[in-house]
């Protein structure tokens, strides 16, 4: 059995690739990378690595060529092309591989979403559906690291800030949703869709548990989205990148990252830490 991930370079992708590792061996892994330089340098030896851009369809399918199985981390949104036409060209590629297996890193609830992050996640999902090819759909909830800019201003012992109200997050650390996600590749008898998150909380709650991992009793404010907003603008963004970080708050106090989900636990075969201790995991990473 061959395995491909793809975006090996990445955080995820390394993570995952590392799980692959424990579990098969280095000769059935196939790495896929934009930059096949710098993934030498960064992933294990014995890892077969071949180009992996998702612009590039034809060499795609000639990367894929016997590979059974393919993890495919989905790429970032801002790209030259946009982010479903490249996920359309690793699909087709695949197809013409004749890959017999695609988990497919997504969005939660995406088929039901009216999120606007959730859009190309759920199209690329009924394109891979409509191949016919088995797949499984990894909906990731939301990373820990995504919150590095409040945990460090805590952690600083600044203002908390955030504009998402009561709204929920599955948060949950990234390497635990690569850990699963390699799981599944290699799982016999993978669901056909996942709901991966981390236990629901709020930003009060992450601002608690920010506080029992530094010892910090720093201000906690809840703002609105125009006063969030404005206080990124004042610290150097601009609108536009100000508007869109304060996006991902709102789609948050809108309820789309708030699931009840025992769905990563159960992949990884281990109960998740509590969110002070993955806060405290984050910060001493971060202090190295």
């Amino acid at each position: 059995m061959k395995y491909a991930i793809t975006g090996s370079t990445g955080k995820f992708g390394l993570a995952a690739v590392n799980t692959l590792l424990e579990n098969v061996a280095a000769s059935d892994v196939v790495a896929l990378a934009r930059n096949e330089e710098k993934a030498k340098k960064l992933l294990p030896a014995g890892v077969e690595i071949r180009p992996g851009s998702y612009e590039d369809v034809d060499q795609l399918a000639s990367s894929l060529k016997d590979v059974d199985r393919l993890l495919f981390v989905s790429s970032q949104p801002g790209g030259k092309i946009p982010r479903l036409q490249q996920h359309q060209n690793v699909i087709t590629a695949a197809q013409k591989a004749n890959v017999k297996f695609i988990a497919y890193t997504s969005f939660p609830q995406a088929d039901q979403s009216n999120a606007p992050l959730a859009q190309d996640h759920k199209e690329t999902e009924k394109i891979i559906t409509a191949t016919g090819i088995k797949h499984a759909f990894l909906r990731n909830n939301w990373y820990v690291e995504n919150e590095m800019s409040v945990i460090d201003a805590g952690n600083q012992d600044e203002a908390f800030v955030y504009s998402a109200a009561d709204g929920y997050a599955g948060w949950a650390l990234e390497r635990f949703y690569a850990e699963a996600a390699a799981k599944v590749l290699i799982s016999d008898d993978p669901k056909d869709i996942y709901e991966f998150a981390g236990a629901s909380h709020t930003y009060a709650e992450l601002a608690e548990a920010v506080k029992e991992a530094t010892g910090n009793n720093f201000e906690v404010r809840s703002l609105s989205d125009a006063e969030y907003s404005q206080g990124l603008q004042d610290s150097g963004l601009d609108k536009a990148t100000a508007d869109m970080i304060t996006s991902f708050q709102t789609l948050i106090r809108d309820g789309n990252l708030d699931e009840n989900t025992s769905d990563l636990p159960d992949v990884l075969g281990h109960a998740l830490p509590s969110l002070t201790d993955s806060v405290k995991e984050v910060l001493a990473k971060k202090a190295k």
